[in-house]
């Protein structure tokens, strides 16, 4: 039988190790494509890892900006090296690096955003946009006057074909013979490029413009001519207060959150990833329309949404209550609208959603066609 003395002693050291378990730190450490001072995706990531610690005070972090895409394999093996537990890779282009590294480092959980590769240690994760861009686009449709909108964007991957198409069906649902002509810049940050790309597509006629790229380039230099944009990612109503008719705002910090703490407890742990892939929208509160939080459209533009009709089912609705009406319905725990919801044709006239039937999370994260009114060359595009 134990003393006392020493049944006290281990009792203390036992509580001791509790405690020192229950404070270890989980060490997350983030891959960012860009800089984290870009306004937009990396900026965007780089804040919610802010939010993330704030919120869960056993987490440590680490994050590597400006990593080139097919560069981040020796990136990862730093990390790993410096005691990374979990490691979230933040573009597309990482995706194939992200998983040979998940098979070099077993017993770590990798993440990857936006791709459609897992592994028993590597999840996927996506904050999407689609639904905003369609309501963006609905807006976009009803401001233009000369029918022509355009759009800047970076490469012409899954991620960009499905939001420009839902743009482009917003546009056209509102302005039917309205187009969306495209311009590549084959760059996530290059505000040169972003400002050519802007600058001539205003020289070709096109009176709003939208884009996918990480600096706040588009709307400053759209608003500089008076024209109406759409913010990307980030809040960039500030750079052109008068100009900014909404845009799309992300909160990667709820996913970030969640998964870090099912790590944490254990739920998410090596072998048992194959299966996680987020794809969070509206209604799990990942994503939010607006130019700024909280202002979902930029009150000096409700005035003529309201102006503005659309048919609906037969009837004319003004389009800023077209907007609302879904705003809410796709933010609703069972929404019943999608704009990925068939008959759909592409741009070619091949149909690509028959009639009854909605895409999966798994063809759009593959889409490669593009809706009817987009113009401009697309890579990858089937014919």
């Amino acid at each position: 039988m134990k003393s006392p003395a020493l049944w006290l002693v281990l009792l203390a050291l036992s509580l001791a190790g509790s405690a020192r378990a229950e404070d270890a730190k989980l060490k997350a450490c983030f891959v960012y494509v860009g800089p984290v001072g870009d306004i937009g995706w990396s900026h965007a990531h780089d804040e919610a890892r802010k939010l993330t610690m704030k919120a869960l005070p056993w987490l440590e972090t680490q994050y590597v900006e400006s990593v080139p895409e097919g560069q981040a394999l020796p990136v990862i093996d730093r990390l790993v090296k410096g005691g990374c537990q979990v490691v979230f890779t933040t573009s597309f282009g990482f995706m194939d690096q992200t998983l040979e590294a998940a098979r070099k480092y077993p017993k770590v959980v990798f993440a990857h955003a936006t791709g459609f590769k897992r592994a028993p240690n590597m999840a996927t994760y996506m904050a999407d946009f689609y639904q905003i861009y369609y309501l963006n686009g609905l807006m976009a449709g009803a401001l233009t006057k000369t029918g022509k909108v355009g759009y800047v964007g970076a490469f012409p991957i899954p991620e960009l074909k499905r939001h420009i198409s839902a743009f482009a069906m917003g546009v056209r649902a509102v302005n039917p013979q309205a187009t969306v002509n495209v311009k590549w810049i084959s760059a996530w940050v290059s505000p040169v490029k972003a400002r050519e790309a802007a600058e001539a597509l205003m020289a070709e006629g096109n009176d709003v413009l939208a884009f996918t790229e990480d600096t706040a380039t588009v709307v400053q230099v759209a608003g500089r001519k008076k024209v109406p944009s759409f913010a990307h990612y980030s809040p960039m109503q500030r750079f052109a207060p008068d100009f900014v008719v909404s845009g799309q705002l992300v909160h990667w910090e709820k996913i970030y959150i969640d998964f870090l703490s099912k790590v944490r407890n254990g739920t998410y742990a090596p072998g048992k990833l194959q299966e996680v892939d987020y794809w969070w929208l509206l209604r799990e509160g990942a994503v939010e329309m607006g130019g700024q939080p909280g202002v979902p459209i930029n009150p000096k533009f409700v005035d003529a949404l309201k102006k503005a009709q659309m048919t609906v089912g037969g009837k004319q609705v003004s389009v800023h209550d077209r907007v609302q009406e879904l705003l809410k319905d796709m933010s609703s725990s069972k929404p019943g609208f999608d704009p990925f919801t068939g008959p759909l044709q592409d741009r070619h006239g091949a149909t690509r959603v028959p009639a009854g039937k909605t895409l999966t999370k798994e063809e759009l994260n593959q889409m490669q066609w593009v809706a009817p009114g987009v113009t401009g060359p697309v890579a990858d595009e089937p014919k």
